[in-house]
């Protein structure tokens, strides 16, 4: 577990570097998004990367990991948006990074949590089948969405979007340390 933990938080620094980046460049112009549009985005993500493993070559020169590093970052303004909704009004850079970390975070409980249940299973999953289940947290999320937000047993869209950060940190995990 504490490899685990050494490689989520290295993850996190590779995420969190490409946010603040991408945060300088543009600011928080991802405000004004609802969360079903953030929604839409980490779609385009997945089915980008499901398409690029079941044709195996690509025609953009950014590969799958660039790909995971967004729905990460996407589902993490998703949580943000969720929190404060959306708004014309930027953020300040150290109120953004607040709650960055503190959904990252959340998620890293959440991945120890069900990692003391299921015993680090997923280092035994491929790549392609944590793409696959992106895609059905993201149909679900859709559903949701539909509903309102509401649901009768299910878990909400937050829930969902942790799910999907934990996914994409997997992946991620095995992209850049070959994890088996």
């Amino acid at each position: 577990m504490e490899k685990t933990n050494n490689q989520f938080d290295q993850v996190i620094k590779i995420c969190t570097d490409v946010f603040m980046k991408k945060m300088k460049d543009y600011g928080t112009a991802w405000r004004i998004l609802r969360p079903s549009s953030l929604t839409d985005q980490i779609y385009i993500k997945a089915q980008r990367i499901r398409s690029i493993e079941e044709k195996g070559t690509m025609k953009v020169d950014e590969g799958i990991r660039s790909e995971f590093i967004g729905i990460i970052n996407y589902s993490i303004m998703g949580l943000i948006q969720l929190e404060l909704g959306p708004s014309e009004i930027e953020l300040g850079v150290e109120e953004t990074k607040k709650l960055y970390e503190k959904y990252f975070l959340q998620a890293k409980k959440l991945m120890q949590d069900k990692n003391h249940d299921y015993g680090e299973a997923w280092r035994n999953m491929r790549i392609s089948s944590y793409t696959d289940l992106i895609l059905m947290k993201i149909k679900r999320i859709k559903q949701i969405e539909d509903n309102q937000g509401k649901t009768l047993v299910s878990e909400g869209i937050d829930a969902n979007y942790l799910d999907m950060i934990n996914y994409s940190v997997f992946a991620l995990i095995k992209i850049e340390f070959d994890a088996n």
